[in-house]
Protein backbone atom coordinates (compact mmCIF):
# COMPACT_ATOMS: atom_id res chain seq x y z
CA UNK A 1 0.00 0.00 0.00
CA UNK A 2 1.61 3.54 -0.87
CA UNK A 3 0.55 6.19 1.44
CA UNK A 4 -0.06 9.58 0.14
CA UNK A 5 0.15 13.35 1.72
CA UNK A 6 -2.16 15.51 -0.68
CA UNK A 7 -1.21 19.09 0.20
CA UNK A 8 -3.04 21.76 -1.91
CA UNK A 9 -4.67 25.04 0.17
CA UNK A 10 -7.69 25.02 -2.08
CA UNK A 11 -10.26 22.77 -0.24
CA UNK A 12 -12.12 21.77 -3.77
CA UNK A 13 -8.44 20.38 -5.57
CA UNK A 14 -7.24 18.78 -2.10
CA UNK A 15 -10.24 16.68 -1.77
CA UNK A 16 -10.63 15.81 -5.07
CA UNK A 17 -7.22 14.58 -5.41
CA UNK A 18 -7.46 12.65 -2.15
CA UNK A 19 -10.82 11.33 -2.94
CA UNK A 20 -8.71 10.14 -6.57
CA UNK A 21 -6.23 8.51 -5.07
CA UNK A 22 -7.81 6.94 -1.95
CA UNK A 23 -10.95 5.05 -5.20
CA UNK A 24 -7.69 3.10 -6.18
CA UNK A 25 -6.47 -0.26 -4.37
CA UNK A 26 -3.02 0.32 -3.87
CA UNK A 27 -2.79 4.01 -2.30
CA UNK A 28 -3.79 5.17 1.09
CA UNK A 29 -4.84 8.90 1.19
CA UNK A 30 -3.20 9.26 5.03
CA UNK A 31 -3.45 12.97 5.11
CA UNK A 32 -4.61 15.75 3.37
CA UNK A 33 -2.78 19.36 4.52
CA UNK A 34 -3.98 23.20 3.94
CA UNK A 35 -0.51 24.80 4.36
CA UNK A 36 3.33 24.39 4.34
CA UNK A 37 3.44 23.53 8.18
CA UNK A 38 0.40 21.22 8.12
CA UNK A 39 2.12 19.53 5.48
CA UNK A 40 5.36 18.56 7.38
CA UNK A 41 3.48 17.82 10.69
CA UNK A 42 2.15 15.57 8.61
CA UNK A 43 4.60 13.83 7.28
CA UNK A 44 6.45 13.47 10.73
CA UNK A 45 3.58 12.27 12.02
CA UNK A 46 2.69 9.99 9.09
CA UNK A 47 5.61 8.87 7.40
CA UNK A 48 3.97 8.19 3.67
CA UNK A 49 5.89 7.34 0.64
CA UNK A 50 4.72 9.98 -1.49
CA UNK A 51 3.53 13.79 -0.92
CA UNK A 52 1.84 15.57 -3.54
CA UNK A 53 2.52 19.24 -3.05
CA UNK A 54 1.26 22.39 -4.15
CA UNK A 55 3.51 25.04 -4.70
CA UNK A 56 1.56 27.91 -4.28
CA UNK A 57 -0.49 28.29 -0.92
CA UNK A 58 -0.42 31.35 1.42
CA UNK A 59 2.86 32.14 3.92
CA UNK A 60 5.41 29.50 3.32
CA UNK A 61 5.03 27.50 -0.45
CA UNK A 62 5.43 24.62 -1.52
CA UNK A 63 9.38 25.06 -1.88
CA UNK A 64 10.14 25.72 1.20
CA UNK A 65 8.09 22.87 2.81
CA UNK A 66 9.73 20.49 0.45
CA UNK A 67 13.13 21.61 1.66
CA UNK A 68 11.88 21.19 4.93
CA UNK A 69 10.55 17.54 4.28
CA UNK A 70 13.22 16.09 2.62
CA UNK A 71 15.61 17.36 5.42
CA UNK A 72 13.46 14.89 7.83
CA UNK A 73 15.22 12.07 5.99
CA UNK A 74 11.90 9.84 5.96
CA UNK A 75 12.44 8.98 2.19
CA UNK A 76 8.98 10.57 1.54
CA UNK A 77 9.33 11.54 -2.37
CA UNK A 78 7.46 14.52 -2.98
CA UNK A 79 6.15 15.22 -6.54
CA UNK A 80 5.16 19.12 -7.30
CA UNK A 81 1.39 19.35 -7.98
CA UNK A 82 0.82 22.82 -9.59
CA UNK A 83 -1.21 24.98 -12.01
CA UNK A 84 2.17 26.62 -13.01
CA UNK A 85 5.01 26.10 -15.64
CA UNK A 86 7.13 28.52 -15.07
CA UNK A 87 10.79 27.37 -15.12
CA UNK A 88 12.01 29.54 -12.19
CA UNK A 89 9.38 27.66 -9.98
CA UNK A 90 9.87 24.29 -11.15
CA UNK A 91 13.74 24.41 -10.87
CA UNK A 92 13.51 25.30 -7.37
CA UNK A 93 10.97 23.00 -6.28
CA UNK A 94 13.61 20.46 -7.78
CA UNK A 95 16.56 21.81 -6.14
CA UNK A 96 14.51 21.95 -2.77
CA UNK A 97 14.65 18.01 -3.36
CA UNK A 98 11.44 17.56 -5.19
CA UNK A 99 11.87 13.92 -7.55
CA UNK A 100 9.45 14.82 -9.76
CA UNK A 101 6.66 17.76 -10.78
CA UNK A 102 2.64 17.42 -11.94
CA UNK A 103 0.44 20.12 -13.86
CA UNK A 104 -3.11 20.10 -12.05
CA UNK A 105 -4.71 19.63 -15.84
CA UNK A 106 -2.57 16.30 -16.09
CA UNK A 107 -5.18 13.29 -16.76
CA UNK A 108 -6.16 11.83 -13.64
CA UNK A 109 -4.73 8.78 -14.52
CA UNK A 110 -1.61 10.31 -15.19
CA UNK A 111 -1.78 11.68 -11.46
CA UNK A 112 -2.36 8.29 -9.84
CA UNK A 113 0.41 6.83 -12.00
CA UNK A 114 2.65 9.16 -11.35
CA UNK A 115 2.54 8.38 -7.70
CA UNK A 116 2.87 4.88 -8.06
CA UNK A 117 5.72 5.76 -10.26
CA UNK A 118 7.73 7.88 -7.12
CA UNK A 119 6.55 5.49 -5.07
CA UNK A 120 8.95 3.05 -7.21
CA UNK A 121 11.94 5.77 -6.73
CA UNK A 122 10.92 6.77 -10.61
CA UNK A 123 10.92 10.45 -10.92
CA UNK A 124 7.51 11.68 -13.07
CA UNK A 125 7.38 14.42 -15.02
CA UNK A 126 4.66 16.20 -16.73
CA UNK A 127 5.59 16.69 -20.35
CA UNK A 128 4.06 19.65 -21.05
CA UNK A 129 6.53 21.40 -17.45
CA UNK A 130 9.40 19.53 -18.59
CA UNK A 131 9.32 21.60 -21.97
CA UNK A 132 9.44 24.46 -19.57
CA UNK A 133 12.68 23.17 -17.49
CA UNK A 134 14.50 22.03 -20.37
CA UNK A 135 14.99 25.34 -21.90
CA UNK A 136 17.38 26.31 -19.11
CA UNK A 137 20.52 27.74 -19.26
CA UNK A 138 23.38 25.39 -20.95
CA UNK A 139 25.43 26.10 -17.60
CA UNK A 140 23.70 24.29 -15.99
CA UNK A 141 23.15 20.68 -17.73
CA UNK A 142 25.73 18.02 -18.05
CA UNK A 143 28.99 17.88 -19.71
CA UNK A 144 27.79 15.87 -23.02
CA UNK A 145 28.98 12.24 -23.38
CA UNK A 146 29.82 10.43 -26.08
CA UNK A 147 30.23 6.08 -24.82
CA UNK A 148 26.42 5.33 -24.95
CA UNK A 149 24.73 2.60 -26.44
CA UNK A 150 21.99 2.97 -29.04
CA UNK A 151 19.68 1.49 -26.41
CA UNK A 152 20.88 4.04 -23.63
CA UNK A 153 19.79 6.71 -26.32
CA UNK A 154 16.27 5.47 -26.81
CA UNK A 155 15.85 5.13 -23.12
CA UNK A 156 16.66 8.59 -22.75
CA UNK A 157 14.90 10.12 -25.31
CA UNK A 158 11.53 8.29 -23.99
CA UNK A 159 12.41 9.90 -20.75
CA UNK A 160 12.38 13.36 -22.19
CA UNK A 161 8.76 12.64 -22.82
CA UNK A 162 7.85 12.00 -19.11
CA UNK A 163 7.73 8.35 -20.04
CA UNK A 164 7.99 5.93 -16.47
CA UNK A 165 10.11 2.94 -16.28
CA UNK A 166 6.93 0.77 -16.71
CA UNK A 167 5.86 2.92 -19.88
CA UNK A 168 10.03 3.07 -21.51
CA UNK A 169 9.59 -1.12 -20.99
CA UNK A 170 6.34 -1.71 -22.86
CA UNK A 171 7.20 0.85 -25.85
CA UNK A 172 10.99 -1.00 -26.39
CA UNK A 173 9.80 -4.33 -25.81
CA UNK A 174 12.36 -4.97 -22.56
CA UNK A 175 11.49 -5.70 -18.29
CA UNK A 176 11.24 -2.85 -16.55
CA UNK A 177 14.84 -3.95 -14.61
CA UNK A 178 16.46 -3.91 -18.22
CA UNK A 179 15.33 -0.17 -18.35
CA UNK A 180 16.56 0.70 -14.92
CA UNK A 181 20.04 -0.80 -15.30
CA UNK A 182 20.42 1.04 -19.03
CA UNK A 183 19.51 4.49 -17.17
CA UNK A 184 21.87 3.84 -14.13
CA UNK A 185 24.56 3.01 -16.79
CA UNK A 186 23.85 6.07 -19.07
CA UNK A 187 24.16 7.98 -15.41
CA UNK A 188 27.18 7.22 -14.71
CA UNK A 189 28.07 7.63 -18.22
CA UNK A 190 26.48 10.66 -18.29
CA UNK A 191 27.88 11.79 -14.60
CA UNK A 192 24.33 13.11 -13.70
CA UNK A 193 22.49 11.34 -10.09
CA UNK A 194 19.03 11.92 -11.64
CA UNK A 195 16.58 11.61 -13.86
CA UNK A 196 15.81 15.19 -14.26
CA UNK A 197 19.30 16.29 -15.20
CA UNK A 198 19.82 13.14 -17.87
CA UNK A 199 16.45 14.34 -19.32
CA UNK A 200 18.37 17.90 -19.55
CA UNK A 201 21.25 16.17 -21.03
CA UNK A 202 18.72 13.94 -24.04
CA UNK A 203 16.85 17.22 -24.57
CA UNK A 204 19.42 18.97 -25.94
CA UNK A 205 21.71 16.26 -27.91
CA UNK A 206 19.70 13.82 -28.94
CA UNK A 207 15.98 15.48 -29.06
CA UNK A 208 16.87 18.81 -29.55
CA UNK A 209 18.94 18.56 -31.92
Amino acid sequence: MIDVVVVDDHPVVRQGVALMLQSQDDIHVVAAASSAGEAVAAVAEHHPHVVLMDLSMPGRDGVSATAEIVGLHLDAAVVALTSFSDQDRILDVLDAGAVGYLLKDSDPDDIVEAVRAAARGESPLHPKAARVLLTRGSARRPTPAVDLTEREREVLTLLVRGLTNGQIARRLGITERTVKGHLTNAFATLGVNDRTSAALWAQEHLVGR
